[in-house]
């Protein structure tokens, strides 16, 4: 399973760097008869003394059956790059027209059979992707002989011709720094809860021209390693991901170490990845942020050892008790997928099944047309319980089942139990990613394992087989957080076959901690102004103006109702007329409200009044995280 690193894009620095053309335009006889021992062979000589920062090759030669021709060049310092492999596909379409670049999108003899080229260049007719990267020369000198071998590579009476070659030489610029990164893990297969370190290592090359300022590193760490701390150079921040490494002279290597413990249980494989995200300097080899793979990133991987056994759940707190969503008492009749239920204290549930890239299957010893209501895939419990058994056909590894359970307001925790996330090899290899939101924003549970299936953060890996009335393919979910939906993502992870074919997993019964409330209430003032400084640094004079506002919050999980408060005005203030105002926070509180309780501002959705010294408001409802505040102005006697 790999975690794959989310990369911050940077751009580098414009530089100013010169392209030169060598061209050789003597013919020759790419001759068959003797295969590659005898390349034609074609020669640039480089006179100037450079850094080449990049290299692009166009070719022109007339032959029948392009796929048969092999090109190769050589640098002066000896680096041999084989450019054009040679057929690739019976590759049967005439010359071989091409301008060689590392940047194309397309590699070179993919662009089908029957497919001609012109003979006329330049410009070159086609760009492609040499099969070795040119890259290969980058910070090699130019001057010298560059030699360039074409051939083919089957015997036959085909020859062809060599027309022409185009060496593109591109310098480095006057100023440039040579960064690369390096990552590494101190223990390869620890064990689950031990402690181990990612090392990270920026470097700038001791030819490099300039010191590289601004650097910056982004390594967003796996699900799976639990970040303890960092120590090193710079600093690190483990929410953005960022390393924060600043100047690197040349020759200078920066080091930081990231420490944390393995979550992942045993079995997990976890690989991350780190890429330079920024930098003040040009780098000819390569680009900060682009996620290409080059010199500026790295990974490093470990798999958990140790023996496997199920994990124990964590306990679920409820402090007002629990309702249960059980499917022994609910009603799904075979091949629904979308369903409701009153859940007491809470209110309706709806629950909601998709497939994407794969098709329900029908099956009479589960139960009928699937998702259906069964009671063979049982999790090891006995007497056997019902579940919502879900068996697809998945047509890749692509493939996956969204379980969606929307609540009408917020709990303040869940548990439920997955049965049957495993593997069979060749046939199938679960798994299940479990998310929940609360008021939009993600909400991350606790998977534990059964002895079938590794966890790695939300996500359980299946990877030994359990059969059907089994306890060990069993995965337990836990949100110790308010949640009001949960999602369940099923589908396959690597180990899986490309078209994985039939495999299932069921949900059971779901415990909910019914709502609470929690309403917190804040009171805050400020002179606005006096009769002697106005509105500028007023003071608590007699005729001073003062503001209160009274903000109340629903800490919560559940809607809290009938919310009504009072608040005596303090001796020696009068309340001012009209200066009454709603709102969900104090500097937002812009809605009037008249002085009486009474009206259509009664209910907007906040109701406020002023009688004698008291003054009142009141909600007929306030949603978890949800704020009402009251402003109003009292002057000083």
């Amino acid at each position: 399973m790999l975690v794959w690193l989310a990369l911050t894009l940077a751009t580098n620095p414009v530089a100013a760097q010169t392209t030169t053309t060598y061209s050789n335009t003597t013919a020759g006889t790419i001759n068959a008869a003797t295969t590659c021992t005898a390349p034609l062979v074609r020669n640039f000589t480089v006179g100037t003394s450079y850094i080449v920062g990049d290299v692009d090759l166009g070719l022109l030669a007339t032959h029948s059956w392009r796929g048969d021709l092999r090109v190769t060049l050589q640098s002066p310092a000896g680096t041999r790059i084989q450019l054009v492999n040679g057929d690739t596909g019976s590759i049967d379409g005439n010359n071989l027209n091409v301008r060689l670049d590392d940047d194309a999108a397309q590699t070179v003899n993919t662009d089908g059979n029957g497919t001609s080229h012109s003979n006329s260049a330049p410009p070159y007719q086609n760009s492609f992707r040499p099969n070795s990267p040119l890259s290969a020369f980058n910070g090699e000198n130019s001057a010298g002989t560059w030699r360039l071998e074409i051939c083919d590579q089957y015997p036959s009476a085909d020859n062809g011709n060599f027309v022409r070659a185009d060496l593109y030489l591109t310098s480095l610029p006057a100023n440039y720094a040579d960064l690369s990164l390096t990552k590494s893990v101190s223990n390869a297969a620890p064990a689950f809860g031990a402690s181990i370190n990612y090392v990270l290592s920026v470097t700038n090359a001791s030819g490099s021209a300039l010191t590289a300022t601004g650097v910056t590193v982004a390594d967003n760490l796996p699900a799976g390693f639990n970040f303890t701390g960092a120590s090193g150079f710079g600093s690190y921040n483990s929410i953005t991901g960022v390393w924060t490494v600043g100047s690197i002279p040349a020759g200078t290597t920066r080091t930081l170490t990231i420490s944390g413990a393995v979550s992942a249980t045993a079995g997990a494989s976890v690989t991350n990845g780190a890429e330079i995200s920024a930098s003040s300097a040009f780098d000819y080899d390569s680009t900060p942020g682009n996620g290409a793979g080059e010199d500026d990133y790295d990974s490093a991987s470990f798999t958990v050892s140790g023996t496997r056994v199920a994990g124990t759940p964590p306990t679920l707190v409820c402090p007002v008790g629990t309702t249960l969503y059980d499917w022994d008492g609910i009603s799904w009749p075979a091949g629904t997928t979308s369903g409701s239920a009153a859940l007491t204290a809470i209110g309706t549930a709806s629950f909601n099944i998709a497939v994407s890239g794969g098709s329900f299957l029908s099956n009479a010893t589960y139960g009928g047309q699937s998702p259906t209501r069964q009671n063979v895939v049982t999790g090891g419990l006995a007497p056997a319980q019902y579940s919502i058994f879900q068996l697809v056909d998945f047509t890749s590894q692509a493939g996956t089942v969204t379980s969606t359970i929307a609540l009408p307001t917020a709990v303040p925790g869940a548990q439920f139990r997955l049965f049957d996330v495993d593997y069979a090899s060749g046939q199938f290899a679960d798994r299940v990613t479990v998310t929940g939101t609360y008021n939009g924003a993600v909400v991350t549970p606790v998977l534990t394992n059964g002895s079938a299936n590794y966890v790695v953060g939300n996500s359980a890996y299946g990877d030994i087989l359990s059969t059907d009335g089994s306890a060990d393919g069993t995965v337990t979910v836990t949100f110790n957080a308010p949640v009001d939906s949960i999602t369940i993502e099923y589908g396959s992870h690597s180990l899986a076959p490309a078209n994985p074919g039939q495999q299932g997993m069921a949900l059971h019964d779901i415990i909910f901690c019914r709502p609470t409330t929690n309403l917190a209430i804040a009171k805050t003032s400020g002179i606005v102004s006096d009769p002697v400084n106005g509105t500028t640094n007023p003071k608590a004079i007699p005729g001073a103006r003062m503001r209160y506002c009274i903000l109340v919050t629903n800490n919560g999980s559940g809607t809290a109702t009938g919310i009504a408060i009072a608040d005596p005005l303090p001796a020696g203030t009068s309340f001012v007329a009209g200066s009454l105002r709603s709102g969900t926070s104090c500097a937002g509180a812009a809605s009037v409200e008249d002085d009486n309780a009474s009206g259509a501002d009664e209910s907007d959705p906040f109701g406020a009044s002023a009688l004698g010294t008291t003054l009142a408001a009141a909600t007929a409802t306030l949603l978890p995280a949800a704020a009402m505040a009251i402003a109003f102005d009292v002057a000083i006697d």
